[in-house]
């Protein structure tokens, strides 16, 4: 593993990893062992320095033109919906407990503002996560959000004067290491949330942004991990706040435990395969080769066409293809029967984590019923049908209870690799509309474009951001490697906190 020089506790070194672009990092810690700096130790270097090494030699050149092109897309994506988010009442709660805790002023807040990078970590994430239509990864056992981690790298990268090539790589070591830990380490069916693999990601693009030696990445990686092992509660049964604040809550930390790091704390050095580690408590027993990982994850990824959770989305397009059949009647319905995979029934359909036909928040965007109604009702799922109004009024809470859903052995053996949803909708004279789905655009497998993500970026952000804004942020993001970090923050500062008219637009 890398060393650091040695520094009194009150040394200050600046970095040379991109130059132009001076850093600080300041290291307070003895000096390591040799055997911990050269990986000579007994039995070879642990998994987390084998992590620490990856995370470290990542570079720009290394990102594939595709790849590059599909994180440009999700950087713009998570802003849009971040910026979409800015007058929820939550996150009104948390940039007011901001203002009155301040913090030094090295990151920040969509919106306006500065604060600790941690800080701005957590806000920023909260804002991305609010409305719950960002992108989303699917491993066979687990389901997380990779573009929950750009609030840190964000942070981090702005808070060293980062280069936007730097961010971006930051961000794909993000997405490399949270879907392959969701590939082989799943932990919903244990119990904990996929924040879990998550706290590995953020620590590690967090240091990555702020160029920290691969000893130090070591250290945030294990503190964050070690420490944020987070319960599935936050999904199951009626939901609360947690629900949109548990990453950005995993951001805060990732981003403090590199922040910890580069002044020396340490972490547990078997945090993954040690005595009541990772794998000996929650995991079990698995193995990634880190040397052999690329950095193209993001190409798995998905992005959200509907805002809904992240299953419902080829069954929501199901819906919108029957209402648009010929002969259809939302007055006339008498049942509606969808027939999907496991993931999509137990999570949001009312399977095992619980009923979910009880819906009077933001958070029917978790009841596959509510949103199939809502749905063959007003045509689309969009931000304005999460009004309070919209959520409880009798039409959609009443077609709701018509709504079935079973889980189908068949549709599940096709997932994660495709997302089926059989939906049939029986009008009163026994009429049966069908509709079958299994992808759609914004799926893997039909990747959203720069124009679509650029569509979606203006519908959501035109109430708070001026033409003229817009065009600034997609400019810097569209090429954001030739951009500092410091030049998108500047402009996502001047995003407005409350929505224009149309008539003040």
């Amino acid at each position: 593993m890398a060393a650091s020089a040695h520094r009194s506790p009150s040394a200050v070194a600046v970095s040379t990893a991109s130059p132009g672009t001076p850093a600080v990092a300041v290291s307070g810690a003895p000096s390591a062992s040799p055997e911990a700096l050269d990986g000579s130790r007994p039995g070879g270097p642990t998994e987390v320095q084998e992590l620490a090494a990856y995370v470290h030699s990542a570079t720009f050149e290394q990102i594939g033109d595709e790849a590059l092109e599909q994180l440009r897309i999700r950087i713009l994506d998570t802003l849009g919906v971040a910026i979409a988010a800015l007058d929820a009442e939550p996150i009104r709660a948390v940039r007011e407990l901001l203002e009155d805790l301040g913090g030094a002023p090295r990151a920040t807040l969509i919106g306006g503002g500065r604060t600790s990078p941690d800080r701005a970590a957590f806000y920023n994430s909260a804002l991305s996560r609010y409305l719950d239509f960002m992108d989303s990864y699917l491993a066979a056992g687990e389901t997380n959000h990779p573009s929950d981690n750009l609030g840190a790298v964000l942070a981090a990268a702005e808070s060293v004067d980062a280069s936007g090539q730097e961010l971006l790589t930051a961000l794909a070591v993000a997405y490399q290491i949270h879907t392959r830990l969701s590939d082989v380490a799943p932990v919903r069916a244990k119990g904990f949330d996929h924040t879990t693999q998550g706290a590995y990601a953020a620590a590690a693009a967090a240091a990555k942004a702020m160029r920290l030696p691969a000893e130090q990445i070591a250290h945030a990686i294990a503190i964050a991990g070690t420490a944020n092992n987070a319960l599935r509660v936050t999904r199951t049964g009626s939901l609360s706040h947690w629900k949109g604040l548990a990453y950005p809550q995993v951001a805060k930390e990732g981003t403090f435990a590199a922040l910890l790091a580069g002044r020396g704390i340490t972490g547990p050095e078997e945090v993954f395969e040690g005595n009541k580690g990772f794998k000996d408590s929650i995991a079990g027993d698995f193995t990634i080769d880190w040397s052999s990982e690329g950095l193209d994850a993001v190409r798995r990824t998905i992005i959200k066409k509907h805002n809904a959770e992240i299953h419902s989305q080829s069954a929501l397009d199901a819906a919108q293809d029957i209402r648009a059949q010929d002969g259809f009647a939302i007055e006339a319905v008498r049942s509606i029967r969808l027939r999907t995979f496991d993931v999509a029934h137990s999570i949001i359909g009312g399977g095992e984590e619980g009923d979910k036909r009880t819906v009077r928040t933001k958070e029917a965007d978790h009841s596959l019923p509510w949103m199939l109604a809502v749905v063959l009702l007003d045509g689309e799922l969009t931000p304005a049908q999460y009004h309070h109004e919209r959520i409880v009024a009798d039409d959609v809470q009443d077609l709701m209870r018509a709504v079935e859903i079973v889980s189908d052995d068949a549709s599940s053996a096709r997932f994660p690799d495709l997302m089926p949803a059989d939906l049939e909708v029986t009008l009163a004279d026994g009429t049966v509309f069908r509709s079958a789905q299994d992808s759609y655009e914004g799926f893997h497998t039909d990747p959203l474009s720069w124009e679509g993500a650029r569509a979606k970026f203006d519908l959501l952000t035109t109430p708070f951001a001026t033409e003229e804004l817009r065009e600034e942020i997609a400019g810097i993001v569209r090429d954001l490697e030739h951009h500092s970090v410091r030049e998108l923050t500047g402009a996502l500062a001047r995003a407005g906190t409350s929505r224009a008219t149309p008539a003040e637009r």
